[in-house]
């Protein structure tokens, strides 16, 4: 049986070991492998994951002394696959089903590619199977109450605090994606009209975004006054940035959202995208149709945002009283105005919504 690693580095090696012979292979065939995935539009969440993760393989693969991929055989891989379902972090959890089924998946893609481009006679992973995995489970949203609390940790008297206000209230107003956020330049800003462009979002889409009037009104207080504080020549106009003057990288504006909930007293898991669920739900439970949710979230799919924006308890009670034959003592002839457009408007049909999203599939 595979042995149990508890370091905490991600393939079990100190980070003061030596570089593993044939290390620099791998890194060529790797290398090749993430600038075609760049030239053919693969989005960049996507080539910083599958860089992180075949890092971890291919120094896993140097550290049982296989150093080229015409070595790696089915067997190997599927002890990778033991490997990491035996692996504990420091904390001594193991590795989430998703975490897992990711790290492979990015292995597959490498070998597929090294099949089409010849290197390989025979694919080893053609027919790995992965672990199977469910559908996530989905954040719990933010309350009206909690959300305020979250905002109300930055402190507007300082640059810091109106910084980290500024892209809080913009993710939260807009339900941007984390890299959206990250990657948005002054001139996509157009808060005279009430909106934001989206450039390249998710699927290389462009989008145009709705921006909130308080959301606004703290865009502008931070870039009137404090925006200057951070800028370092050339100013390449992004519009959120680090006291070192760069865009944030993903993992830091992560922990810039996080440390803000933990200091609210939050407990739910989750970070950026807690504010683009919260936001959505909030907007569904408020009377937006599911349709204009799913084009400000910028969802190719409508069950994918029907997975975001769950239907709450309290719009599921609603539609009940309304329409169930005996959920009343009284029963009027028509259920309520009120209740009846929220169903048309906002559930189209209930069975039918809830099915889809325990269809859906969960997104990467």
């Amino acid at each position: 049986m595979d042995r149990v690693v508890t370091r905490k580095e991600p393939f079990g090696r100190s980070s003061a070991s030596p570089t593993p012979k044939g290390s620099s292979a791998w890194a060529d065939v790797v290398g090749s492998y993430l600038e075609v995935l760049r030239l053919t539009h693969y989005a960049a969440d996507t080539v910083h994951v599958r860089t992180l993760y075949l890092k971890y393989f291919t120094a896993w693969a140097s550290a049982c002394g296989i150093s080229r991929p015409e070595d790696i055989t089915r067997a190997a891989l599927e002890r990778y696959q033991r490997w990491l379902y035996h692996y504990r972090k420091r904390t001594g959890t193991p590795l989430s089903v998703w975490s897992q089924h990711g790290r492979l998946v990015s292995v597959k893609g490498l070998f597929r590619w090294l099949t089409k481009q010849r290197v390989l006679a025979v694919n080893p992973a053609a027919e790995l199977e992965l672990p199977r995995v469910t559908a996530q489970r989905l954040p719990q949203p933010l309350t009206d109450a909690e959300i305020t609390e979250v905002l109300a940790h930055a402190e507007p008297t300082t640059p810091i605090g109106l910084r980290d206000r500024a892209p809080l209230e913009t993710g939260y107003s807009t339900g941007l994606r984390r890299m959206e956020l990250i990657r948005l330049r002054l001139y996509d800003l157009d808060l005279a009209r009430g909106v934001l462009v989206v450039r390249e979002g998710k699927g290389q889409k462009d989008r145009v975004v709705p921006i909130g009037e308080r959301a606004i009104a703290w865009l502008e207080k931070y870039l009137d006054e404090a925006r200057s504080d951070f800028v370092v020549e050339p100013d390449e106009g992004t519009v959120f940035l680090t006291r070192r003057g760069r865009p944030f990288h993903p993992n830091n504006l992560s922990r810039l959202t996080r440390d803000y909930l933990v200091a609210a007293g939050i407990a739910k898991r989750g970070a950026c995208h807690l504010l683009r669920h919260t936001m959505a739900t909030g907007m569904l439970e408020h009377g937006a149709d599911v349709r204009v949710i799913q084009e400000i979230l910028g969802h190719a799919r409508l069950t994918t945002t029907q997975l975001y924006t769950r239907v709450s308890i309290r719009l599921l009670k609603a539609v009940h009283t309304a329409t169930h034959p005996a959920a009343t003592l009284a029963r009027s002839a028509a259920p309520p105005a009120a209740v009846a457009e929220t169903t048309v408007n906002q559930l189209e049909e209930p069975a039918a919504l809830l099915a889809a999203k325990e269809e859906a599939t969960p997104p990467a």
